[in-house]
């Protein structure tokens, strides 16, 4: 008798630590398509490891449903039609509940339209600000299923048209990137700025990756402008801005988002830049801006945390981990519904951080609302996904990046209103 006594008790100790194991090994796996190499290189490296931090600080405070998150990050090389690939294996064959990304438009919107939209798998970029993604989602082409954490090029390209004539730029020269991001954003630059008495005295689009720029700029100086607005990546944006220098082009320059980069001040060189200006979707501080700006640095091995797609990709890790955690299960129809849950305005105020987290989830354990104010501020998503926020203004000064001002959503609004 006591043989089968002992014999059961082992065996009851052996389920238990099988099943202590079983909970220790158990991970929910999200897929990230992320720009590693390629023109937006710098982008993609900063933003998986953002996502990256979020994941770690969520497992730290308790993990999904007892689960760690991991990331099967795959680089999308800057490419369309790679990320296409990366992202059919991700869901297809890994069955990952949510993909995040790409960065850049070029990539998500493939993505979005080829993959995620069609299979109803939930997509978050962090940095895709193309206007295209809008009207996608109001044409009912993506299932309801995308997200970003950045606002509209539609926004941004007035508030830049705003500052450009703000800061004496009268007739422009263009060069912009011949993708879906770079048409519409000199599009809606082009209209806010000229109905602001604005010239522009040339529109260049150039290909990527190319090894000279000369022909592009030679034919952007024609028109004698006072400025350059690129609208570029920072390495193909540093070679142009070379080449303009190079051949006598005027040293004043209005910038885009992505080129609030130190790899291009340093390859252009920081003492002609002292008259760049640029725009990017701003932030509201919270305490989740505090801890990440603290911690980021050290965490991802030395990326500074203002690199433009390192502090919006955390919030999109923490987002789609705490809807993880809402939505009970791994299914994407449950999770887009918890996307909205998280960012609930009636709900209980969570910031960044294994603290924080650990809050957030006993909180959704007991069924009570929460509402995660991120790194770039509180965030609210409608209906087809899109956020509203400041601009920020920034001028280059002695090769570092200043905040000179900030331009509100209010203000762009009334601009926009106004513009015929």
């Amino acid at each position: 008798m006591k043989k089968h006594i002992l014999a059961l008790s082992t065996a009851l100790s052996l389920i238990a630590a099988a099943g202590a194991a079983q909970a220790a090994d158990c991970k929910i796996t999200v897929g990230l398509v992320m720009e590693l190499t390629g023109p937006a290189g710098e982008y993609g490296q900063a933003g998986a490891k953002s996502v990256e931090m979020a994941f770690d600080d969520i497992n730290k405070a308790g993990g999904v449903r007892g689960c760690d998150l991991v990331t099967d990050t795959r680089d999308s090389q800057s490419q369309g039609n790679v990320a296409v690939d990366a992202a059919t294996q991700l869901v297809q064959v890994k069955k990952v509940p949510v993909i995040i990304g790409g960065i850049i438009s070029s990539v998500s919107i493939p993505i979005l339209t080829s993959v995620t939209a069609p299979a109803k798998v939930v997509q978050v970029s962090p940095a895709s600000s193309s206007p295209t993604l809008t009207a996608l989602g109001r044409d009912g082409k993506t299932n309801g299923i995308f997200f970003r954490t950045i606002t509209s090029d539609a926004l941004q390209g007035i508030a830049a048209a705003k500052y450009a004539v703000d800061k004496g730029f009268k007739k422009l020269a263009v060069i912009h990137v011949n993708n879906d991001f770079g048409v519409n954003m000199v599009n809606e630059f082009s209209r806010a700025y000229k109905a602001m008495g604005g010239e522009i005295v040339n529109v260049t689009p150039y290909n990527e990756k190319q090894s000279s720029y000369q022909s592009e700029v030679t034919a952007a100086m024609a028109g004698e402008p006072d400025g350059l607005y690129l609208v570029s990546t920072p390495v193909d944006g540093a070679t142009s801005a070379r080449t303009w220098i190079s051949q006598g082009g005027v040293q004043k320059f209005l910038l885009n988002d992505g080129m609030n980069s130190p790899d291009f001040i340093e390859s252009v060189g920081a003492d002609y830049l002292n008259e760049a200006y640029g725009t990017s979707s701003g932030t509201s501080p919270t305490k989740s801006t505090e801890y990440f700006n603290a911690n980021y640095k050290a965490f991802s091995g030395g990326i500074e945390p203002s690199n433009p797609a390192a502090d919006r990709s955390y919030d999109a890790g923490a987002i789609v981990g705490l809807a993880l955690a809402a939505a009970g299960s791994e299914d994407p129809a449950k999770i887009k519904d918890a996307i909205y849950k998280v960012v609930d305005p009636a709900g209980e105020p969570i910031f960044a951080g294994k603290g924080e987290f650990a809050k957030a989830l006993k909180l959704i354990g007991e069924g009570k609302a929460i509402r995660y104010e991120g790194v770039i501020g509180p965030v609210n998503f409608d209906q087809y996904g899109d956020i509203t926020g400041p601009f920020r203004l920034w001028k280059i000064n002695a090769g570092k990046v200043e905040t000179t001002g900030e331009m509100s959503s209010e203000e762009v609004g009334k601009i926009m209103a106004g513009i015929k």
